[in-house]
């Protein structure tokens, strides 16, 4: 069976998510609202993506994150699985900026109800984002009691 790897980011700051407008040109999911990430390379580690693509993709670099979901697709009749290894992101250096136009025409904060409302690369992505802001005010308030 082939495993294909992917990781995503839901990059949070105080009650919004930053997301990607793919861009219409994409064989996958053209023009719909996404995480960013990507492809886990070989010999890469997930972590190690999570940073480069979003340094990549945004110019960034996480400097606080932790692991919140796996969803796992199989496709039988290709013998193929794919994983995809989800991540909150909490804090990073520099500001986002759209580096790469031919990935995302567009990127823009979100409140959750907002985002509930976008035509949204996964059927998953407004149960997921909900339990994204959850534990990034768990961690705020976590941090802010220390």
């Amino acid at each position: 069976m082939t495993l294909h790897q992917y990781v995503g980011a839901l990059i949070v700051q105080h009650d919004s998510l930053l997301l990607g407008q793919r861009s219409p040109t994409r064989s996958f999911y053209p023009s719909v609202w996404d995480i960013f990430g990507g492809h886990v390379e070989p010999g890469e580690q997930p972590e190690q993506t999570l940073i480069r693509e979003l340094r990549e993709e945004l110019g960034i670099v996480p400097t606080e994150w932790m692991h919140v979901e796996t969803f796992v697709e199989s496709v039988p009749e290709h013998d193929e699985e794919t994983r995809y290894d989800v991540y909150l992101v909490l804090a990073w250096s520099a500001k986002p900026v759209n580096r790469q136009l031919e990935e995302h025409t567009t990127i823009e904060w979100f409140s959750l109800s907002r985002a509930r409302q976008l035509e949204l690369a996964h059927p998953a992505y407004p149960q997921l984002f909900a339990h994204a802001l959850g534990l990034a005010h768990r961690s705020s308030d976590a941090i802010s009691k220390k």
